[in-house]
């Protein structure tokens, strides 16, 4: 049976956990730019998602890549990452690899902080990296927070070491490390342009002393315009506000290429 055969178990598995997601998304029970997805991802296309957590966007992306393409995702913390690599090995994609790191400037390795709640409940979409600029804000809703070293991996590393012939997507969601993410994958973004979808707040910004607005306008500087989902459609964005955590940077626009 061809490896692309839309009737292989495989690959029907797959759509089906693409299809799920994608309702769960116009439900508001995940997030809505999965739906967006198809006009920025082909098949064939080669997608980064940092930030990786269960695997929302892994398998989203990885039914759009088709086994001719590839999904690279980094997830640091260790539960969320093997319930995703259980989920990849159960639908038998070869095409989406899972790194065990988060992402950064520069390669080496840096504190991971998660917060607990009522010291037995992880907030694992409150975890992010202590780097030493600032420590979290205290915050009586979580009584603890468990840390560990995590290794760090740069964008533009990783694809010289493992000659990843081109970048075609990027997802990023890291409580407020996003900037230092984009660091890191300078000559990516220049050579390759890809399509960059990056969660933007000032609430997690504000722990590596930068802002949405700051940010945002750095990505302007590198020939990039800025977008929104509406629901059905992409459109321009002219600014950062709280009504929306995702925000589409392409240089072309959405679907041009």
């Amino acid at each position: 049976m061809p490896q692309n055969d839309p009737t292989r178990p495989d690959r029907r598995r797959l759509a089906l956990i693409a299809r799920a997601l994608r309702g769960a998304a116009r439900l508001s029970l995940a997030e809505p730019e999965l739906r967006g997805l198809p006009q920025l991802v082909r098949p064939g296309d080669v997608c980064f998602d940092i930030g990786a957590a269960y695997g929302m966007y892994s398998f989203s992306l990885a039914h759009l890549v088709g086994p001719t393409g590839a999904v690279h995702s980094f997830e640091p913390q260790p539960k969320p990452r093997g319930i995703l690599r259980t989920g990849v090995r159960a639908a038998g994609l070869d095409h989406v690899h899972v790194q065990d790191a988060a992402v950064g400037a520069e390669p080496g390795e840096l504190e991971m902080a998660l917060p607990v709640k009522f010291g037995f409940a992880p907030i694992h979409g409150h975890a992010h990296i202590n780097d030493g600029v600032r420590q979290p804000r205290p915050n009586t809703r979580f009584t603890r927070t468990r840390s560990w070293r995590t290794p760090i991996r740069t964008v533009d590393e990783f694809c010289a070491e493992r000659a990843v012939p081109r970048v075609d997507f990027v997802k990023v969601d890291a409580e407020g490390f996003e900037p230092t993410v984009i660091a890191g994958a300078r000559a990516t973004i220049e050579q390759h342009r890809p399509s960059l979808l990056l969660e933007i707040e000032d609430r997690h910004l504000s722990r590596y002393d930068t802002t949405a607005a700051e940010f945002s306008a750095s990505l302007r500087e590198l020939g990039y315009r800025m977008h929104t989902w509406d629901g059905r459609a992409w459109r321009p964005a002219a600014e950062v506000t709280t009504a929306q955590r995702n925000y589409l940077f392409t240089v072309d626009g959405p679907g041009a290429r």
